[in-house]
């Protein structure tokens, strides 16, 4: 399929078709990678459970906050 290189605002662009990213199986975020001659798109792999490592991120934060001498006085007096 043949496609021409537009103008969007100070940038350049194509327009790819919904036939063809239905084909493709990309929805919303892609990587771009650009070779001689070439321009390659492909869609930015999700971990499948990241609800899970903000989780692990979140309580490594807190255990490194919560886990001070003078957290230990605060809560020693209440």
């Amino acid at each position: 399929m043949k496609a021409s290189i537009i103008t969007i605002g100070n940038s350049k662009g194509v327009r790819i078709p919904k036939v063809l990213l239905e084909e493709s199986g990309i929805e919303n975020d892609v990587e771009i990678k650009a070779t001689k001659g070439a321009i390659k798109i492909t869609p930015v792999k999700r971990s499948p459970n990241r609800a899970g490592e903000m989780a692990l991120m979140s309580e490594a934060v807190l255990r490194r906050d919560w886990d001070k001498p003078e957290e230990d006085v605060a809560w020693a007096n209440l």
